[in-house]
């Protein structure tokens, strides 16, 4: 880190959430003066509504981010780890296939609530950092380095000048729009056909986990699915995503009965285990998903980060992770520059637009496979062939989900990589059922041949 300076530059952040959350302790520990507006109540103190909050699965980016900052130690407490998927067919049959397998090689179910407010705990520990929370943006004036935010208790607007600003406001950010407004980004939206609903497996009457505790809990049912991630109190989140319209689809489920029905048919061993099935469904909202990519993340003296420059779907549980790497690259762009935001702002874009557009991308790809491919034979015995390959040469392949999950090499690169190695899985699994029929020996001069020494 950077010396204390002994008049720090004031700069803003529009959005608490994680992103901005995190960012303030970075500023912070570089000795900048930091204020954050957020236009949602402070959850340490107020609640938020139910039915939003998809938990997060927090993975080796965002772990090595947490760690920079000092804050990993206390955020321990608050994990779960999830050793694999726990695969549930119609018929109640249970499969784990697990994520890696190496024992460290695990991701860690955490609440967004819980962490989140651990991270404004520390942020303002540091003395530097003020939050103004139900305080929205409404305008910059970017030439003037002033922006006008309204306290949405008393319906005042101030102005707040700032030196430099950064947009974490997430997916519908405020300051995004600023920018775009301007004509100085190009904004592409890609909406999902399909939504979600969280609903809720309780503790059991002893205060157990009615189901696995250390698994990601998934039922693929071809053209939608749920999923269960586990909490601290012993209840699962169980997320169900769906098409908004069809036969089997949020349009189609109207009413008690048909809910009742629908369940009964495709989730019936678990149904039993959300008793609040039918006051959820109904109470709690239906989220949208969807991508967004800006060809352009900063204009003047301000920058956008996390899902105001580029949300993502949650199917490989990495937008937290890939935010918070945008939290570290902005900070080692800082340390690169000496400091020199004109500096900092480009470096910081060029090094993360690639990578996070490669993950836009991967997660997209990663619900076909959470919802229908892990329904087929084939697609285990590949997974199966890409371990046995990752102890035969190592430097060489590491199965695509574990370069995201558990390594630091850029999304791009293994993005790029991946699409190589799967074309070997589909050469080596060809007229292949069992991992005792594959010739390893081709695998690896098919490796040798196609992909470099990993850096």
């Amino acid at each position: 880190m950077t010396e204390t300076f002994e008049n720090p530059a004031h700069i803003t952040i529009i959005g608490a959430g994680l992103v901005g959350s995190l960012q303030s302790i970075y500023l912070a520990q570089r000795g900048y003066q930091v204020t954050v507006f957020e236009q949602l109540p402070d959850i340490r103190k107020e609640a938020i509504p139910a039915g939003r909050s998809i938990n997060l699965a927090l993975a080796n980016r965002g772990i090595h981010a947490l760690k920079e900052v000092g804050v990993m130690e206390q955020v321990k407490p608050l994990l779960i780890p999830m050793k694999g998927r726990m695969l549930h067919d119609e018929a109640g049959n249970l499969k784990l296939q697990s994520y890696g397998q190496k024992p460290e090689e695990v991701i860690y179910s955490v609440s967004r609530a819980g962490l989140v407010s651990l991270l404004r705990d520390k942020a303002e520990a540091t003395g530097l950092v003020t939050f103004h929370f139900k305080h929205e943006l409404k305008a910059i004036r970017f030439n003037r380095k002033r922006c006008d935010v309204e306290n949405t208790v008393t319906a005042v607007t101030i102005s707040h000048d700032f030196e430099y600003l950064i947009g974490a406001d997430g997916g519908g950010s405020q300051v995004r729009a600023c920018i775009e407004a301007l004509e100085e980004t190009e904004v592409s939206s890609e909406l999902l056909d399909h939504s979600y609903k969280e609903l809720t497996v309780p503790a059991g009457s002893e205060g157990d986990f009615q189901l696995y505790k250390e698994a990601l809990h998934i039922w693929p049912r071809g053209e939608y699915m749920m999923i269960g991630l586990p909490n601290p109190d012993a209840s699962f989140t169980m997320t169900l995503f769906m098409p908004n319209k069809g036969e089997a689809s949020f349009e189609a489920i109207k009413n008690p009965v048909q809910l009742e029905r629908f369940f009964d048919e495709h989730f019936a061993d678990v149904k039993a285990l959300i008793p609040d099935l039918t006051h959820d469904f109904f109470a709690n909202p239906t989220g949208y998903l969807g991508t967004i990519r800006c060809n352009d993340w900063h204009y003047k003296n301000v920058i956008l980060t996390g899902d105001a420059a580029h949300a993502i779907v949650p199917f490989h549980g990495q937008g937290m992770n890939a935010g918070f790497e945008d939290c570290a690259a902005l900070n080692a762009a800082l340390e690169a520059s000496d400091d020199n935001w004109d500096l900092a702002m480009p470096i910081f874009e060029a090094s993360r637009i690639n990578n996070t557009n490669a993950i836009a991308d991967m997660a997209l790809e990663n619900y076909v496979e959470m919802r229908s491919s892990v329904r087929d034979p084939k697609f285990h015995l590949k997974k199966k062939i890409a371990f046995e390959l990752e102890k035969r040469l190592p430097e060489f392949f590491i199965p695509r989900y574990s370069m995201v999950m558990f390594h630091l090499i850029p999304y791009a690169e293994a993005q790029s990589r991946g699409l190589i190695q799967n074309k070997i899985l589909d050469q080596l699994s060809n007229h292949v059922e069992h991992i005792e029929e594959v010739d390893f020996e081709r695998g690896e001069r098919l490796v040798m041949q196609k992909l470099p020494r990993l850096s």
